[in-house]
């Protein structure tokens, strides 16, 4: 009676490759969120920036 084969996965060890392309990738979605993040808080700003300039708002409490 012969042993029998049976198919094992080979591991092979990490692609350095294909970590470095993840790597680019999730850094630029990251990347990306972050900077969208920027731009709207950096709109925020200006629009509140604009409307204290018309006058719209202020930033002094008015008494009563």
């Amino acid at each position: 009676m012969a042993g029998s084969r049976v198919a094992h996965a080979t591991l092979k060890g990490p692609s350095v490759v294909k970590e470095i392309c993840i790597g680019i990738v999730l850094g630029l979605a990251a990347g990306g969120l972050w900077k969208m993040h920027h731009w709207n808080e950096q709109r925020k700003v200006r629009q509140f920036y604009d409307l204290l300039e018309k006058g719209e708002i202020s930033v002094i409490a008015e008494e009563e």
